[in-house]
């Protein structure tokens, strides 16, 4: 029986045992706390044990599985599957992918990926994820490929390099390793053509490190050694028969189907609830901040900021502090709290993950800006690894490199047009420069020279904030953020389907020379502008106040922050949302 947990022979059952009980009830404890607070159905004790299984009774590992599963599900639309509507449906027919109906002799589940029956030009991506998810899906409904895990067999035999597409390859084998809950016993590339095996370090672009060690990449003829049952006959090079007791059509006719009893999670997107949503009780119409501030005068205001200034941050900086990061901070009195910091992707040489930028949020929108330092020439490479891996498409740069006769920001990226740098693995190539009265715009296009992919990105540098204090005018300076959001919003709509995250799109890159003053002023004008844009009040105290929870010290000054309720006034005069003489 099958009740709670898995059976098992003998008649136990996993997730009845006292560890595994401990661990399911533990599990399903954090991740319905997190259900609850979406107002959806709570997690099942059979899907808690088949996320345990996949990571061991591991909690922690098993919960972060559970999200990264639902997070990658959510980021590629694979969300509410219809098998039998058009186009998943053909792809799921096509035996492109399918369960072999044996098992290796170890009981593990044989998955079977053949890449002759992939046609780019045909079929996109996103459509050959589904039919991979909604297949794995059922496959590790079964206990036993729960128990006993799963060998994925990518069969590249009679394929050509027309079949081949290295974006959807590498989604394909990390994702299974990654976040997919099942227990990836080993991975047998069969019958790679020359231009796949020579040079060899193709197969690195694929795999993330941990991954690699259970690839084998293995000739036809030596398949046997690998999986000694009679198992594999005719099934490899394209030549698998879908007759009408394939696994696949028996999928299709209901035979193992059903729904998806994690859709309703996927559906809840990936959280972007923001700091900054609507502006509060204390929020003002634009003449009631004309009032407020007339009610002040520039003192007030000054103090208002000081009591700002007063709380402290509401986090640690024990990373920031961390002896071997420290070179890492321009200045030493301006850290990255640990709760929001960006965190770069793990690699083998590197003793830390460490980079002085912080996430922060926009106006209803989570993770808006990455509010950072200007470069040192120590971190350019950290730099551009951050904007690769954070899929950043506008960069926006409020200093000069030099100031008052100071280096305020490294030059980390070519000057002139035509050229071209390399830091770390990444390459920069400088496309374009447009100069306009207050600012450039350099076109920028960015390769990584270990996957051997390349993006194109906007850097945007304001020329007109003096070497002290703040703009006498705030109208450029709203004129620039205008120019940066039509950029943004320009390129997102480009990306199309290639972009599942927030409408708005990835983080924008925002740094002046320490990452807190006019980084703080820009983020600032820009939340309060979209907040009086939305709702037509917005609130200058508590943007400030939320802005420096995220990236602390945000707002250097109390010019800064005085600066801010002008350039909102100005804003609202040229709108015409106050009177031309006030």
């Amino acid at each position: 029986m099958y009740v709670r947990g898995a059976l098992v022979p003998g008649g136990a059952e996993i997730g009845d045992t006292r560890p595994g009980r401990q661990a399911t009830k533990q599990f399903l404890e954090e991740i319905n706390e997190w259900t609850s607070q979406h107002g959806v159905s709570p997690l099942s004790w059979e899907l808690a044990v088949k996320f345990l299984m996949a990571r061991k009774f591991d909690v922690i590992r098993s919960i972060e599985l559970f999200h990264n599963y639902r997070e990658t599900r959510l980021k590629e639309g694979i969300v509410r599957l219809q098998p039998q509507e058009e186009p998943l449906r053909s792809e799921l027919l096509s035996g492109k992918f399918t369960v072999l109906s044996v098992r290796d002799p170890s009981g593990a589940s044989i998955a079977l990926y053949t890449a002759k029956l992939h046609h780019p030009n045909k079929t996109g991506n996103h459509v050959v994820l589904q039919a991979l998810f909604y297949l794995l899906d059922r496959a590790v409904e079964s206990f036993e490929t729960q128990r006993n895990g799963l060998v994925f067999i990518y069969d590249m035999a009679g394929s050509n390099y027309t079949n081949f597409e290295l974006d959807l390859s590498k989604k394909i084998l990390n994702l299974l390793k990654g976040a997919f809950p099942a227990r990836l016993k080993k991975v047998l590339i069969v019958g790679a053509p020359v231009w796949f095996r020579v040079p060899y370090n193709l197969l690195s672009l694929l795999l993330k490190d941990k991954l690699r060690e259970r690839v084998q990449m293995v000739r036809m003829a030596d398949l046997r050694l690998h999986l000694p049952r009679d198992c594999l006959p005719q099934h490899l090079g394209g030549l698998l028969p879908l007759d009408a007791y394939s696994w696949n059509q028996q999928l299709l006719a209901g035979q193992n189907g059903g729904v998806d009893p994690v859709d309703e999670l996927v559906g809840i997107p990936v959280d972007e609830t923001s700091v900054h949503m609507a502006p509060g009780p204390d929020a003002m119409r634009p003449q009631d901040l004309l009032a407020h501030l007339g009610r002040l005068q520039r003192p007030g205001v000054h103090q208002e900021y000081e009591e700002i200034r007063n709380e402290p941050p509401p986090g640690t900086f024990h990373c920031a502090l961390a002896t071997c990061n420290q070179e890492r901070n321009r200045y030493g009195d301006v850290l990255c709290l640990d709760q929001t910091r960006v965190r770069l992707q793990a690699r083998r040489s590197e003793r830390s993950d460490y980079i002085n930028a912080s996430f922060m949020d926009g106006y209803k929108q989570k993770n808006a800006y990455i509010g950072t330092q200007g470069p040192l020439e120590k971190t350019y490479g950290d730099f551009w690894r951050m904007v690769w891996e954070q899929n950043v498409l506008v960069i926006v740069m409020t200093t000069r490199t030099d100031e008052g006769g100071r280096q305020k920001c490294g030059q980390y990226w070519p000057l002139e047009e035509g050229g071209q740098e390399v830091y770390g693995h990444m390459a920069v190539v400088n496309q374009r420069v447009d100069h306009h009265p207050h600012y450039n715009h350099i076109s920028l296009e960015l390769h990584n020279t270990e996957t051997c992919e390349q993006r194109q990105l906007s850097h945007f540098q304001y020329l007109s904030w003096p070497d002290y204090g703040v703009p006498t005018s705030a109208v450029t300076l709203i004129d620039f953020l205008g120019a940066v959001k039509r950029q943004q919003k320009a390129v997102v709509k480009g990306l199309g389907s290639q972009w599942a995250g927030h409408r708005l799109g990835p983080p924008m890159v925002v740094h002046c020379s320490a990452g807190i003053g006019r980084t703080g002023t820009f983020c600032a004008l820009d939340i309060c502008l979209s907040q009086l844009q939305d709702v037509g009040t917005l609130n200058v105290r508590q943007t400030v106040r939320r802005m420096r929870t995220q990236r602390a010290f945000s707002i250097q000054t109390p010019d800064q922050y005085y600066f801010c309720h002008n350039a909102v006034l100005e804003h609202a005069q040229r709108q015409g949302l106050l009177p031309a003489n006030q």
